[in-house]
C-alpha cells in the first residue's frame, strides 16, 4: 500500500482551514496589488494605467484554481436549497440596484434633494472597469474576451470565495464550540455569528455599497442557515453577480462592478 504523502504541499492540500481561507485572502490582498499598482497620467502603458483589464483576470484565474485544488475539503455538491438560492439572489440583487436607480429616476441624493442619501447608495454609479477602455471596442475579440473574463471573474470567483469563507468559514468560526467549529455544519445558526458575519460582508463592501451590502449579507445568511448548504448560497451569489453584470452591460453604470 502507498503511503500517503507527508510533503508539506500535501499537507497543505489537506488543510480544510487553509482551503476555506487562503483562496479569499489572495482575492483580497490581490485586490489590493491592482489597485496600487494603478498609475494616472498620459502616454502610460495601458497595462499600468489600467491594471484591472489583465489583473482581474489572473486573479481570477488563480482563485478558481486554487477552489479547483482544494475541492475536496469542500462539503459535497448538493442541489438542496439551490431554487432558493437562485430565487434570493434575484432579490438580494434587486435590492442592491434599487439606491441608484432611484437616483436616477428621481434625483434623490443629489445636493437638491436629501444629500445626505448618497451614502446610502443614491448616487451616479458611472465610473469604473469601462471593457471599452484604450480602445478595446475597436476588436470585437479582444471586447469579448475583456467581458467574458470579467464574468468569470464576477459570476464565479467572487462567488466562490466571498462564500467559502463567509459562510464556509467565518459563520462557523465564531461560534463557540466544544468540538471544535470545523466539525459544525454548515448553517448552524448563532446570533452573533450571524450578524458579525453580515456586518463584516458590509465594511468590506464599504461605500456607497455599505447599507444594501448589510441586507445582502443578512439574506446570505439565512439562506446559508434554511438550507444547511453551502453550495446554494454559492448559487445566491454566483445569481446576483450574473444579473449585476448583465445590468452594468446594459446601462454602461461601470461604478457598480
Amino acid at each position: 500500500m502507498k503511503a500517503a504523502s507527508t510533503s508539506p504541499l500535501a499537507g497543505l492540500r489537506r488543510s480544510r482551514l487553509a482551503a476555506l481561507v487562503v483562496p479569499f485572502g489572495f482575492f483580497m490582498v490581490s485586490l489590493q496589488l491592482i489597485q496600487w499598482i494603478r498609475t494616472e497620467g498620459e502616454g502610460l502603458p495601458w497595462w499600468q494605467s489600467h491594471p484591472e483589464h489583465w489583473g482581474y483576470p489572473l486573479q481570477a484565474v488563480i482563485c478558481i484554481a486554487m477552489v479547483i485544488w482544494w475541492r475536496r475539503t469542500y462539503p459535497p455538491f448538493s442541489r438542496r436549497g439551490i431554487g432558493l438560492g437562485i430565487i434570493m439572489g434575484a432579490l438580494g440583487i434587486g435590492i442592491w440596484l434599487l439606491p441608484p436607480a432611484i437616483h436616477h429616476l428621481t434625483g434623490l441624493g443629489s445636493t437638491d434633494l436629501l444629500p445626505w442619501l448618497s451614502y446610502l447608495g443614491f448616487q451616479p454609479r458611472l465610473e469604473g472597469f469601462n471593457p471599452y477602455a484604450f480602445g478595446a471596442g475597436q476588436s470585437a475579440l479582444l471586447l469579448w474576451t475583456i467581458i467574458g473574463m470579467r464574468f468569470l471573474r464576477l459570476v464565479v470567483a467572487v462567488s466562490l470565495v466571498e462564500e467559502i469563507f463567509w459562510r464556509g468559514f467565518l459563520m462557523r468560526w465564531l461560534i463557540p464550540a466544544k468540538e471544535g467549529w470545523l466539525n459544525l455544519s454548515i448553517g448552524t445558526y448563532d446570533k452573533q455569528a450571524f450578524w458579525f458575519t453580515s456586518i463584516a460582508f458590509a465594511l468590506v463592501h464599504a461605500g456607497p455599497d455599505l447599507f444594501v451590502a448589510l441586507i445582502f449579507g443578512m439574506l446570505a445568511g439565512w439562506v446559508t442557515i434554511r438550507t444547511k448548504n453551502l453550495w446554494a448560497v454559492v448559487m445566491m451569489h454566483a445569481t446576483a453577480n450574473l444579473l449585476l453584470g448583465i445590468f452594468i452591460m446594459l446601462t454602461k453604470w461601470w461604478g457598480l462592478w
